[in-house]
């Protein structure tokens, strides 16, 4: 240690004091905006964003939590194949801005069918049951009726009604 000089020491435990000064300043920042959780990973960014609601995906709009209906839109819904049963928040800016993001798919699986247009409604036709689907992926993965198609359905699917298109075969 001779050889380092006195200088370069001590300017390096200043340093080291800045450092853990500026560490603390920051945790204590930290605890103000989101308490004295250790298990908080990230800023709870949504409490300034307005109004939150979970809900559930009906295969067209999000069943709030509150009761109330509200519209998904569709290139969303088909973009991100939501399945009937699919868990969503919605955010609700304070400039009126919806913003929806999937929190918990449900389990689903894979079924392949027959697309049929039906009094201006698509439906996939897997054997004896009809699973209706968004316009929006139909017209995305230009699909026509009669084509073969792959589509995401809920696992316990027996109340079911929507698919969300995969692919068109």
């Amino acid at each position: 240690m001779a050889d380092i000089p006195e200088k370069q020491i001590k300017r390096l435990r200043a340093l080291i004091q800045e450092a853990e000064t500026s560490l603390a300043a920051a945790n204590e920042l930290l605890v103000s905006m989101v308490g004295d959780d250790e298990k908080v990973t990230s800023l709870k960014r949504d409490e300034n964003l307005g109004k939150i609601i979970e809900g559930v995906f009906d295969g067209q709009n999000m069943v709030g939590s509150d009761a109330k209906t509200y519209p998904v839109p569709a290139n969303y819904a088909s973009k991100s194949k939501l399945v009937q049963g699919d868990i969503l928040k919605l955010t609700i800016a304070d400039d009126g801005t919806f913003l929806y993001k999937q929190i918990g798919p449900i389990p689903r699986k894979q079924v392949v069918g027959t697309l049929k247009l039906e009094n201006g409604h698509y439906f996939i036709q897997v054997g004896e049951k009809n699973y209706r689907v968004l316009l929006a992926s139909v017209t995305y993965f230009k699909a026509k009726p009669g084509d073969q198609v792959s589509a995401d359905v809920p696992e316990e699917d027996g109340s079911a009604e929507w698919a969300a298109l995969e692919a068109a075969l």
